[in-house]
């Protein structure tokens, strides 16, 4: 089958895109304080959907915006909230999107962060568009000491919510897990969303070593590192929690232009089709895979024909030099058949055993393969994780 080379839909987007939305509400992200929440509440910053404008819609508090924004302050200080990510890990990158506020976006903006497993249970409820935090919220979250916390983004001007300019786009070098976040807001103003890309970090000491685990699940440490197309989905929503929402919470590829005009099978039923699409995925764990799962859940005209996945044990240094290379090459030849191809169903959670794996040895990343195109929802590998961890530099 013929291969082709990952591609870029944008040049010069940051390659920390690439990695998990850590603070996404379907991650279990959520928004514990906010100064005012007058025009939009926080929460709408953790929403997995693209921000959307109606011109028409309003409140009884002003205009109706897709995001958080506070009233023109007219108080000493500045607006700001605390964020408890759904998955802890390490952070790679920020957006700070300002979609659609245009003149009414933060002027600048700063991001602090912290790790706090043991922190004050901290909550808040309902549509609180139109309030401000209370004097005895003030007064819980000041035990967080959150004015101190480790500065991740500096005080830095953010640029208006048009299309050409509503991402700010903010690299993260700090080594250290984070589980919350300070989002300021100086002084006042809107942000449609934040989007927190890193990889989760679990405590993998604290588990028992016979322990059946997804090994490539989001909460358990695992990331997208490649892929060939993702032209309606990424692939790391397949590692995302529970079952798929819809289509878009899947992954799924353009239709390929090399089919051929009449499609063949084989003794299998499979079709014979020159091309083929992937994605490489790094558990969070190296181990040993005893059961796979790939699910097509909502994909059901448009589901892969067949896949396969491969996998293998790459060092920190071998995967930097994959990475680099998008994958292109494999001089090493490193990947092994973990899962022979196999024909697929349409909206359909397909199971396959140890008896059906063709490896039993422990590996590190994983490469799905699907021909000749089309989308998968989730993929689960359920294994027992290994004593030796994959600590990864990117």
């Amino acid at each position: 089958m013929a291969d082709r080379k990952a591609v870029k839909i944008v040049s010069d987007q940051p390659d920390f895109l690439q990695f998990n939305n850590l603070a996404c509400e379907t991650a279990g992200g959520n928004v514990i304080f906010a100064t005012d929440e007058w025009f939009a509440p926080a929460s709408n910053l953790l929403k997995k959907e693209p921000p959307e404008f109606i011109a028409s819609a309003f409140t009884e508090y002003g205009k109706w915006m897709d995001g958080w924004e506070t009233r023109r302050k007219r108080i000493p200080g500045h607006d700001w909230c605390i964020i408890q990510l759904g998955v802890p890990g390490i952070i790679h990158g920020l957006d700070v999107d300002t979609s659609f506020f245009t003149g009414n976006y933060s002027p600048s903006a700063s991001v602090q962060a912290a790790c706090l497993d043991e922190a004050p249970a901290l909550t808040l409820e309902g549509d609180r568009t139109g309030m401000a935090a209370s004097d005895s919220q003030f007064e819980a979250v000041a035990k967080l000491h959150s004015e101190s916390w480790e500065e991740l983004v500096p005080v830095t001007e953010l640029k208006p919510g048009y299309s050409d300019t509503c991402h700010n786009y903010f690299p993260i070098t700090y080594p250290s897990r984070v589980t919350h976040l300070r989002l300021n807001m100086y002084p006042d103003g809107g942000i449609a969303r934040l989007k927190v890309y890193g990889v989760g970090q679990k405590d993998w000491s604290a588990l028992p070593t016979q322990d059946q685990l997804d090994l490539v699940a989001l909460v358990n440490g695992g990331v997208c590192l490649g892929y060939s197309d993702a032209h309606f989905g990424h692939p790391r929503n397949m590692i995302g929690l529970g079952r798929s929402a819809n289509m878009g919470d899947g992954w799924e590829t353009a239709r390929r232009l090399d089919r051929p005009k009449n499609l063949q099978v084989d003794g299998k039923g499979i079709l014979q089709v020159p091309g083929y699409e992937w994605a490489v995925l790094r558990l969070g764990h190296p181990g040993v895979i005893s059961q796979i799962e790939i699910d097509t859940n909502h994909f059901k005209g448009n589901f892969p024909d067949s896949c396969k996945i491969e996998a293998c044990h790459l060092t920190p240094e071998e995967e930097g030099k994959y990475v680099s290379g998008r994958w292109s090459s494999d001089p090493g030849n490193k990947w092994r058949v973990l899962l022979q191809p196999q024909k697929l169903q349409a909206h359909h959670r397909h199971f396959y055993s140890c008896d059906s794996l063709a490896l039993s040895g422990p590996v590190s990343h994983v490469r799905l393969v699907i021909a000749p195109d089309g989308g998968v929802s989730r993929l689960r590998l359920w294994g027992r994780p290994t004593s030796t961890r994959h600590t990864s530099k990117l």
